[in-house]
């Protein structure tokens, strides 16, 4: 069912040619950078568990997909080629329709998720619920500036931050530089507590619940407040709930803000395809996973998938999108007999995305290397290729 392009050697072994800033690469050296920010990053390993999920082939292949973009039919080589698909894998029921690779990648290569990994750090959040690590999402949610004067248990997990200020985009500061920039600055220093410290600088921008705002370094927040209650590093407690219980094949990689330091919550997770899609296929399963073993709690998946506030709801986060947002997922929006109705998806720069969809029972794992962080063309066009392989899989072979 693989259709692997082998990688290209000399690109995984020359740390010359893997770009220092994921952001900030060439054509040239784009994938390099993609496949092997390990070698150029502090990073912890999520170690692989014992058992290894099977992915065996479904009755009904996708080989020969195809789709409709704007009046066009357009079949799968043409759209990895033109939207620089690094991997695509789609499965039915736990089951692989289709696996293919690109940009040199083939089933062994591990590749940047960028912000999927929020998605991830989100379920952690769930798994440390599931485990009374922590109290309540009320206790969580209410970690923030102001803390001190109204103490909750999870107010008292990020001691190294003190309070959880809300980050509020794109301000300036006094010398016009936007706390979008302090904070990414603060990722690429290397320094210890370089992001906690710039957040716990912040004030806060609106009360809980009023407005939405997508932001990294609150994701950063999440993943230490994760930390702080239940004692693990992010990458092992992700081990321990995540890759081992899903079947992960292979480790994975955590990016850190310094060796030894905190892992970027908000992004730096690597993984091969397989194991991005056994991690989709553990949520479409509301996290009960294949050896029996739950590490979600019951109905997590329909309530960290779907809006369940004004501001998150569809069409309400920002001009011009249907979307909606449950905990670091996008909502699909629910059309009138829509294949993608309940469906959600983790989201990231360049085009990486893994879409869940529990009604239909597929899962599709996408890797890219996309020349912009958004490609709102490509985006549509993925839209089209996943509508196309949900509506396939809908037919059933004949037994």
């Amino acid at each position: 069912m693989a259709d692997p392009t082998p990688t290209n050697a000399a690109d995984d072994i020359d740390p010359a040619r893997v770009a220092p800033d994921i952001t900030n690469t060439t054509p040239e050296n784009q994938a390099p950078t993609f496949r092997n920010q390990d070698q150029v990053w502090p990073h912890r390993v999520i170690r692989r568990g014992d058992a290894v999920r099977p992915l065996p082939p479904h009755a009904r292949s996708l080989a020969d997909l195809t789709f409709e973009v704007g009046g066009v039919r357009v079949g799968l080589s043409d759209y990895m080629a033109r939207r620089r698909t690094a991997g695509l894998l789609i499965l039915k029921r736990g089951e692989i329709a289709l696996e293919r690779y690109g940009m040199g990648n083939g089933p062994e290569s591990r590749w940047a998720s960028m912000s999927t990994a929020k998605s991830i750090t989100a379920t952690l959040v769930g798994a440390a619920l599931h485990d009374g690590a922590i109290g309540s999402l009320d206790a969580a949610s209410n970690t923030c500036r102001g803390c001190a004067a109204r103490p909750t248990r999870a107010s008292r997990f990020v001691i190294s931050c003190g309070c959880a200020p809300v980050w509020p985009g794109a301000r300036n500061d006094a010398d016009g530089r936007s706390e979008d920039y302090r904070l990414g600055k603060a990722m690429v220093s290397r320094r210890p507590g370089s992001v906690l410290g710039l957040l716990c600088k912040l004030p806060r921008a609106h009360p809980q619940g009023v407005v939405f705002n997508y932001s990294t370094g609150e994701s950063c927040l999440i993943g230490a407040l994760v930390v702080a209650a239940t004692g693990w590093p992010l990458a092992d407690y992700c081990a321990e709930k995540i890759w081992g219980p899903a079947g992960m094949e292979a480790d994975g990689y955590w990016q850190l803000e310094s060796e030894g330091g905190m892992e970027l919550a908000g992004f730096g997770v690597s993984a091969r395809l397989r194991d991005f899609g056994r991690f989709g296929q553990l949520v479409l399963e509301d996290g009960e996973a294949f050896s029996g073993r739950r590490v979600l709690p019951p109905g997590w998946r329909d309530l960290a998938g779907q809006p369940d506030s004004a501001p998150t709801g569809f069409g309400r986060l920002m001009p011009g999108s249907p979307a909606g947002y449950g905990y670091h997922w996008w909502a699909v929006p629910p059309l009138q007999g829509g294949v993608n109705n309940g469906a959600f998806a983790a989201n990231g720069a360049f085009g990486q995305f893994i879409y869940v969809n529990p009604t239909e029972q597929v899962v599709i794992a996408l890797q890219s290397a996309w020349r912009q962080p958004r490609d709102s063309d490509a985006a549509v066009e993925n839209i089209a290729m996943i509508r196309a392989a949900v509506s396939a899989l809908r037919r059933e072979p004949a037994s």
